[in-house]
């Protein structure tokens, strides 16, 4: 069964069949171990799951009912083919409607910088009922395997989850915040705009000893922990070609990776996730991406 990159119809003909709830279920960010039990338990009873890239494969090809029809609905911004929003919006609603059980699976968490405020509001548009099923999200996962507590204490009492992917998202007076402040910075897709990230928070006033780690695939046997100052971040770390993805840490608690990272960087160039290629394509666990 093949789908095209375009909207698909949802039949609303057959009022009779019965509607179970849709699963949007959080993965965890690599580790397939992480997965919760809960999401084990939908995962293998579903019919239908609808998958992002960021999922470990072990969990589709091991973890998920042998029978169910997987669908990979991946995104990659600017490489290779992502599908758009709108597909996975109705590819849910239409499968639901029909009567399947569907499992929505995402990596990380279900609510920390996801589209699932575009999914719940189709959902509820079609009356199709629902259930959310948190995950481990990435920062908490990267920040376990890097050995880095994001509250230590005396070197922070709180975390921020921020994301900076253009110019015009984060305001002067928020940079003058963030560069102060002693919490814990957490940065999301952000890793081709870091050395900009850098440069805002010491054009405004930030420690520029503050340390910062980012952590390539967490939690995958090919992470990668890369850490630096502030000051020295251009000259240490601007070149890397890292892969995704990659999280970055930023504030006092970077430093105790270096008395506890428990476990060694792994892997060369290898990407744990693979890319998004082709069309979007449904199949069996014994079938072919093509």
């Amino acid at each position: 069964m093949q789908f095209n990159n375009t909207s698909q119809h949802i039949d609303h003909q057959n009022l009779h069949t019965e509607v179970h709830p849709v699963a949007l279920v959080g993965a965890g960010p690599g580790d397939p171990e992480l997965l919760t039990i809960k999401a084990l338990r939908l995962l293998q009873a579903a019919e239908v799951v609808l998958t992002d890239r960021l999922v470990s494969h072990v969990i589709v090809d091991e973890y998920t009912n042998p029978e169910a029809e997987i669908i990979y609905v991946g995104k990659q911004c600017r490489r290779g083919a992502s599908t758009p929003q709108r597909t996975i919006n109705e590819l849910m609603a239409d499968y639901a409607l029909q009567g399947k059980k569907v499992v929505r699976l995402k990596g990380g968490d279900v609510s920390i910088f996801s589209n699932v405020l575009d999914e719940l509001e189709t959902l509820v548009a079609h009356n199709i009922p629902y259930e959310i099923v948190p995950g481990v999200t990435a920062a908490l996962g990267a920040a376990a395997y890097a050995g880095i507590p994001l509250t230590a204490r005396n070197r922070s009492t709180a975390v921020r989850f921020l994301t900076y992917y253009k110019s015009d998202v984060v305001t002067d007076a928020y940079w003058s915040e963030l560069a102060r402040t002693r919490d814990t910075l957490v940065f999301y897709m952000s890793a081709e705009t870091l050395g900009r990230v850098v440069d805002q928070l010491l054009a405004h006033g930030a420690d520029a000893a503050t340390e910062l780690a980012i952590v390539e695939q967490a939690t995958t046997p090919l992470q990668k922990v890369h850490t630096s100052t502030l000051a020295h971040y251009a000259k240490e770390l601007g070149g890397l070609q890292l892969k995704s993805p990659s999280l970055v840490i930023i504030g006092k608690v970077v430093e105790l990776h270096r008395q506890f990272a428990w476990r060694a960087n792994q892997g060369g160039e290898e990407e744990y996730f693979k890319p998004v290629e082709g069309k979007l394509v449904a199949y069996g666990k014994d079938a072919k991406r093509a």
